[in-house]
């Protein structure tokens, strides 16, 4: 796939029309997944687009995951597509910013930091996931055992946090300066934990590259938004039907909408995202409050609860009024008295345009998907507004469902008595609770307990405790569609 092949494409893509020849390795990302590629990197071919002779080029690395990517990524000259889907219509955009590949499976560990030693190199981005960050118990998990290698062979790191860690030591060593580390996952406070995490493994190596870290490097948070569900065979042969037959294996199927506020705390200079939508602010936590408990509590309550009535994808769920009904008024409700945000923020219009994004029935973003990794999302989707009610006295019912829904997931058995997909680093943990425990309550006496997901302050309280378990034991009873069209009532 090269640009002279993409003239003639049916779906009249959005062609990368600026100097690529011109672009230098300035921006790094590690964690080429297919968020980045629907997200940030979208918003940057819209800056190169309006600045054509930028040299703000991007290497992509990746650590965690395998190479085979890259390759594809190559043998299309850098080039990948992004189909913008949603009910109103389509856009196909081809993104054309890369310049370089990074991976240790390709050239070993030599090659695979050597542009982190370009001079220009300015921001290193990252989308690893939850899991990626190593924390536990908000510090590093030092148990985690791609932390406990690094530890012992911080040169040979199988960690992002070692990489990192890894890279600014190279470049203090080869006199340069440091650069801007900037978060980009679905996290509260996420340039905090980036930061938290790197710190703590670094002083546990070399206290002066541990000072010359403090001194050279910054760590701004950011709030993303963009519903990407993952690649499936249909959504594949889509792209390959827009793009007239040509093979694409690192095209991106994503919702038309998307956002990005970002905290300005840069150290080397950035490009101007603000002038292509993107927004900079002193302050990210409000943004990214809203987004995490209205939007992701929203979709991780349609998740478990879905999947256990049936429901394979989100826009599913929206076909049945009275999980629509509930989303809705989880969000208005529940979640945004817990909010505190600029007054120019229309809080009943953002829920109102949720709902119509999670209606989008081009996307098929399925519920098993988003209910991945619930143990480390729980505590910032949903026990976080359980915490704010229990203090203010205030009703949250539909967030107990939401708990009760992921409880019962995590038994490893749906409704009809066939294994849930369950995808999440706790996993083993609490099924050893599910199948070893003598019944349910002593299940979720178990899973309560576990430090990792439930503060003391609410497994603690008799009041939490009692209430999450008459609930679960009504969605045993009557089913997860019953349970929400009577949690209306």
């Amino acid at each position: 796939m090269t640009i002279s092949d993409l003239l003639n494409a049916p779906g009249n893509p959005q062609l990368p029309d600026y100097d690529r020849k011109g672009l230098r390795p300035r921006l790094i990302h590690l964690g080429f997944g297919a968020f980045a590629r629907a997200h940030w990197m979208s918003y940057h071919q819209d800056f190169l687009l309006k600045h054509p002779a930028s040299d703000w080029g991007v290497v992509v690395s990746d650590i965690l995951f395998g190479a085979d990517r890259f390759a594809q990524l190559e043998e299309n000259d850098h080039l990948y597509s992004v189909l913008e889907h949603g009910d109103a219509g389509s856009n196909l955009r081809i993104i054309g910013s890369i310049v370089k590949t990074a991976h240790p499976e390709r050239g070993g560990m030599d090659a695979f930091f050597a542009p982190f030693l370009e001079p220009d190199v300015a921001i290193v981005s990252m989308t690893v996931t939850e899991k990626g960050y190593c924390l536990a118990g908000g510090k590093l998990d030092e148990s985690n055992p791609a932390i406990k290698h690094d530890l012992e062979n911080p040169h040979t790191p199988k960690s992002a946090i070692g990489a990192l860690v890894e890279a600014l030591r190279r470049r203090r060593d080869a006199g340069l300066d440091g650069f801007t580390i900037l978060s980009l996952d679905n996290l509260p406070s996420n340039g905090k934990l980036c930061q938290l995490a790197v710190t703590s493994f670094v002083e546990k190596l070399d206290a002066e590259l541990a000072k010359w870290i403090k001194a050279n490097v910054t760590f701004p948070c950011s709030m993303v938004d963009r519903i990407v569900p993952a690649l499936t065979d249909e959504s594949r042969a889509l792209i390959k039907e827009t793009l007239g037959g040509m093979e694409d294996p690192n095209g991106i199927v994503c919702e038309p909408f998307r956002q990005w506020v970002i905290e300005d705390n840069f150290v080397k200079g950035r490009p101007a995202w603000e002038e292509v939508g993107a927004q900079f602010v002193p302050d990210v936590e409000p943004f990214e409050e809203m987004k995490l408990r209205t939007l992701n509590g929203a979709h991780s309550f349609l998740a478990y609860l879905g999947y256990l009535g049936g429901y394979e994808t989100i826009d599913a769920c929206m076909g049945d009024e009275n999980y629509k009904k509930a989303a809705h008024t989880l969000m208005v409700k529940e979640q945004q008295p817990t909010l505190s945000v600029p007054g120019d923020v229309d809080l009943d219009a953002y829920a109102d345009a949720l709902i119509k994004r999670f209606s989008n029935s081009q996307l098929k973003h399925k519920t098993a998907q988003i209910a991945s990794d619930g143990s480390q999302k729980l505590p910032q989707r949903m026990l976080a507004s359980i915490a704010w009610h229990m203090d203010n006295g205030s009703d949250w019912s539909l967030l107990a469902l939401g708990v009760a829904g992921w409880l019962r997931f995590m038994t490893g058995e749906d409704e009809n008595g066939q294994p849930t997909p369950i995808n999440d680093p706790l996993a083993d943990q609490i099924a050893q609770k599910a199948l070893q425990l003598p019944n349910w309550e002593a299940y979720i006496n178990g899973v309560l307990e576990m430090d990792a997901i439930f503060p003391a302050k609410l497994s603690q309280d008799s009041n939490f405790v009692t209430r999450i378990k008459a609930t679960y034991a009504t969605l045993v009873q009557t089913g997860a569609k019953a349970t929400v069209a009577a949690a209306l009532s």
